[in-house]
């Protein structure tokens, strides 16, 4: 049933989040998370965890070979941030994989027994399951995230490998559910996740880009519109998720017959901005296809 958006939601959110986070850190309160590749994802995700308390920043270690990506992690978060991935993997008790696409199976190959059983997540797009695990004895995961997990608003997916436990998918639950939205799915559906959730944030500041463009047109200044155009886009979304009204309701509640919402929806139509969009999320998937097929 709809509910209202008021504090009912607030508290429901929070104590949910709360239940989450001792239910975790009772079960598994002494993890060392370690991350091999802290770039934009990873980075987000750290510091997402770290904004909501999920964990201290002394439970977090990460190897990267930017030295500015490192400094950046140091004075802004106070992880320790090394350039050793066996060192990660040898202290870790989860491993992340924030490895760009062509890196994930040789890293994985040149730490080889170092990693043992442990899990391993892998952020990456485009390298399947069964990929890895051909080449490690590692529990293998695949979660998809979005850089919006910095604040805590990340949309994610996970997936899981054939040597995973039904404890460890509560584990990456649980993580993922303190800094956003999470779903299950299956391995190959990951790539729909990684064009509509990764790729989309992406889309949306094109979408809001071209509010605000259209507010510069019409005489307002760069900085007004960007504001406008972007608040309108959050107050938008955090609408439909907490009225859980459809997208189609929630445009009928805005449209006046004649109106000038009209007179814009009609030019969306003409020029068939919708159709647009979801081509994007297909293109994105299939790039993700063509990607695994390239690592084969």
């Amino acid at each position: 049933m709809p509910y209202n958006f008021d504090a009912n939601i607030a508290v429901s959110i929070g104590l949910r989040q709360i239940l989450h986070f001792v239910q975790y850190n009772h079960r598994v309160k002494q993890d060392i998370l370690g991350f091999i590749g802290a770039g934009k994802l990873a980075g987000s995700v750290i510091r997402g965890l770290l904004l909501k308390k999920f964990c201290k920043a002394n439970a977090i270690l990460a190897s990267e070979p930017n030295a500015e990506t490192r400094a950046q992690l140091q004075d802004e978060v106070h992880i320790s941030v090394i350039t050793d991935n066996a060192e990660v993997i040898r202290k870790a008790d989860i491993i992340f994989l924030g490895l760009k696409p062509q890196m994930v199976l040789p890293v994985l190959r040149e730490l080889g027994d170092t990693i043992g059983k442990k899990l391993v997540v892998s952020f990456a797009a485009g390298i399947r399951i069964p990929q890895m695990e051909k080449v490690t004895t590692a529990r293998i995961m695949r979660v998809l995230t979005n850089t919006p997990s910095a604040i805590g608003r990340a949309a994610s997916a996970f997936a899981s490998g054939s040597r995973v436990t039904q404890h460890d998918r509560e584990k990456i639950r649980t993580m993922f559910e303190t800094i956003g939205i999470v779903a299950e799915v299956e391995d190959s559906q990951i790539d729909a996740v990684t064009a509509l959730a990764g790729s989309g944030p992406a889309f949306v500041y094109a979408m809001i880009e071209a509010l605000a463009r259209g507010g510069e047109k019409m005489g307002l200044s760069r900085e007004s519109s960007l504001r406008l155009a972007a608040q309108t886009a959050l107050g938008a979304a955090e609408l439909m998720i907490t009225s859980e009204k459809s997208p189609g309701d929630l445009i009928r509640m805005v449209v006046t017959p004649g109106g000038t919402t009209a007179a814009g929806l009609g030019v969306l139509e003409k020029r068939a901005v919708a159709d647009a969009l979801a081509d994007a999320v297909e293109a994105a998937t299939k790039r993700g296809e063509e990607m695994a097929r390239e690592n084969l």
